[in-house]
This record gives structure tokens, sequence and C-alpha cells, in this order.
């Protein structure tokens, strides 16, 4: 299978997750199916259905999380070389040239991005424009609505 990119912070953050849905919420769903079964007849016990439904919900995320993890190849930016250059982890301040509006983005692997939180995919256009790009370089990033021209401000390894 192939390798998943992902931030030191990204993989922390599963792991979190694989820890909670583990220790926290599997056994209390568990506590609702035993709880649901001595109310009766199973057929028409709406409680067991859906706390059965919940188990299969959490333990397939707990399956997707746990399949994420072992392929993951954690990147630590901390540890990577300041080339000045865009990479993976880095977080880069743009200027779109037609709007004169500033942003700020983080390049993060595809679990992780949240564009509200100005983390974004590496597979994404904004990021694959970017990638490889140094400060004061024009970067053209092709969308939907026609090719849009950034000027590379600042890139930090953060």
């Amino acid at each position: 299978m192939n390798q998943i990119p992902m931030t030191l912070k990204g993989a922390e953050k599963l792991r979190e997750e694989l820890n909670e849905l583990k220790t926290v919420k599997r056994p209390r769903i568990i506590a609702s199916i035993a709880d649901a079964r001595e109310h009766g007849d199973l057929k028409e016990n709406a409680e067991y259905h859906a706390a059965r439904e919940e188990q299969g919900f959490c333990e397939g995320r707990i399956q997707e999380i746990e399949a994420k993890l072992s392929n993951a190849q954690v990147i630590d930016i901390a540890t990577m070389p300041k080339s000045g250059r865009v990479i993976f982890g880095s977080t880069v301040t743009v200027l779109n040239v037609d709007t004169d509006e500033e942003f700020t983005y983080r390049i993060v692997g595809d679990d992780e991005a949240d564009f509200k939180q100005n983390l974004i995919s590496v597979n994404s256009p904004m990021a694959r424009g970017l990638v490889g790009k140094e400060a004061d370089d024009t970067a053209i990033v092709k969308t939907p609505g026609g090719d849009v021209e950034y000027e590379v401000l600042k890139v930090e390894y953060l």
C-alpha cells in the first residue's frame, strides 16, 4: 500500500482519536448494548439497533485510523533542512497578484487538511503550485475559474 504523508502533529491527533475510540467510546457503546438487551425483544428494540449501528461506525473508524497510521510516513518539519523552498509541512505566505490579498497556508497531508484553519492538502492544486518555490517566486495555480498568479512572500518551517 502507498505511504501516506502526515505531519507529526497530524499523526499525534490520529493517535489521540484512536485512543479515545478504544478507551472511552467503545466501552460506552458496549455498555449501551448491554443495557438495551435487558429491555427484552431485540427485534423491536430501537435502542439496541442504534447502539449496534454506532458500534459498527466506531469499529470502522478504528480500522480506518489504524490503517492510516500503519501506512503513514510521518514527516517532522523541525528535522527537515531549511532550504527556503516550499515543502511538505512548511507554512507559506502568498500574495494574490490580481487582488492584492495575502494568505498564509500550511501544507499538510490529506487527512489533516482543513481550509478554514489554513491547512491545505499537499495534493491540492494550490499546494502543487507552491511546492518547490522560494520567497519572491511567482506561482501559477490552476483553478476551475482559470489560472491565478501568486507571489511567495515568506516560507517558514514551524
